[in-house]
């Protein structure tokens, strides 16, 4: 059991230890210039990926936000499920965010889409809507990257084929996402 342990931690800090650190502050700059210009932030997901994109417009929206000058106007997609149980029935899932984002997207908002596998149809759907309306599109994938990583204007790939893993790197990068804006900007 400890060997299993140890295995893993070994291999996920190899993981971390992989990411390009001038991407994700890329990344962590396009979401302050979306607070600044007043801009939308969206995230999405499936599964676990659904819970990060919850996570993150958690912490943006509260703890990167609140007792602040100004504020991250951010959007999970994934947390409305009479919506999306309503597109997913009457049109597709593979319809369910890209529809909502007709709802709501415009120029120079920014899409987080993530995806383990980086082949998640609706997923993929969404980030060509937004790339065609002009927002700026970020995707968090692992697995090689997926559809997603050439499709969004900046991707992070987790270098991993182990689920665990990418989303636990997932994770670590929205959190350095809010962390900076509550940490480096308090």
């Amino acid at each position: 059991m400890e060997a299993f342990i140890r295995n893993y931690i070994d291999d996920l800090q190899r993981v971390i230890s992989r990411v390009d650190a001038s991407a994700v502050a890329k990344i962590i700059g396009l979401f302050g210039e979306a607070r600044e210009n007043g801009n939308r932030i969206f995230a999405i997901g499936n599964g676990g990926s659904a819970s990060t994109a919850s996570h993150f417009v958690n912490d943006m929206g509260k703890g990167a936000s609140v007792g602040r000058d100004k504020r991250f106007k951010v959007i999970s997609l994934t947390d409305n499920v009479e919506w999306m149980t309503a597109l997913s029935n009457d049109i597709s899932y593979d319809d369910v965010y890209v529809e909502q984002l007709k709802n709501h997207a415009e120029e120079g908002d920014v899409l987080l889409a993530l995806s383990g596998s980086g082949n998640s149809e609706n997923v993929l759907r969404a980030v060509r809507y937004a790339n065609e309306i002009g927002c700026n599109t970020v995707g968090f994938t692992g697995f090689g990257g997926g559809a997603l990583a050439g499709l969004a204007q900046t991707s992070i790939v987790a270098d991993s084929n182990h689920m665990g893993r990418v989303e636990d790197l997932h994770l670590i990068l929205q959190h350095l996402i809010c962390y900076y804006y509550m940490d480096e900007e308090s």
